[in-house]
């Protein structure tokens, strides 16, 4: 697993790019300039890796475009040793951002593939996060509950309530809302039953699959 001089290179031309289109969150920045995201793609993907596109990834998933994981990151307002739950594990790219901002990470994956491939390769990198669970995102993850922040990376068509309970109060949750272009919501808890629910720009997702079983 190669990192060479020219993907470092190219890495801190991204980041440029981040700045250029409204990221100022440092440690992020900071962390999608060390992550090696050719690592995560497909080889025939690897002239392309440092692009701000998503691509294709196994089981007809994507990685997210840079901007948005910088994005949906500088959202979430992460530090050192706060608990995330993570829904949507995918490539494990977002899951590595997450783990260089020093967050204790939780992290779902609906699709049995991606998540035999990424609970193997994340660890090889270096990036290990507290649990890796294969299961339904909709239910989050109750054992660890409650979390200081959690991110949805897929397109939801509704705001699950098992995650807004999950949320400590003062806890942020970063989901990407709606059918075949999602508005990307942010709800702060800010007591027992009480949310602030702010709303940015359209994003496109893979949807968040449901277990229906």
């Amino acid at each position: 697993m190669h990192d060479t001089y020219k993907h470092k290179g190219l890495r801190q031309q991204l980041v440029t790019l981040l700045k250029n289109k409204g990221i100022t969150n440092d440690a992020v920045l900071n962390a999608i300039g060390k992550i090696p995201r050719h690592l995560f793609m497909d080889s025939g993907f690897l002239d392309h890796a440092y692009q701000d596109k998503a691509f294709p990834i196994a089981a007809d998933q994507t990685i997210s475009q840079p901007y948005t994981v910088a994005f949906q990151t500088e959202l979430m307002e992460v530090n050192r040793g706060d608990k995330v739950l993570e829904i949507g594990t995918g490539s494990g790219y977002q899951t590595a951002v997450l783990c260089e901002l020093g967050a204790k990470i939780y992290t779902i994956e609906r699709q049995q593939e991606l998540f035999k491939i990424t609970s193997k390769f994340l660890p090889k990198l270096g990036y290990r996060a507290k649990k890796f669970i294969f299961g339904d995102g909709y239910k989050g993850w109750v054992e660890q509950a409650p979390y200081k922040s959690i991110i949805v990376t897929a397109g939801a068509p509704f705001v699950p309530k098992p995650l807004l309970a999950q949320l400590e109060i003062g806890g942020r949750l970063v989901i990407p809302v709606g059918e075949n272009v999602q508005i990307m919501t942010l709800f702060v808890r800010t007591g027992l039953k009480a949310f602030e629910k702010t709303e940015f720009d359209e994003f496109r997702f893979v949807p968040l699959l449901e277990d229906k079983n």
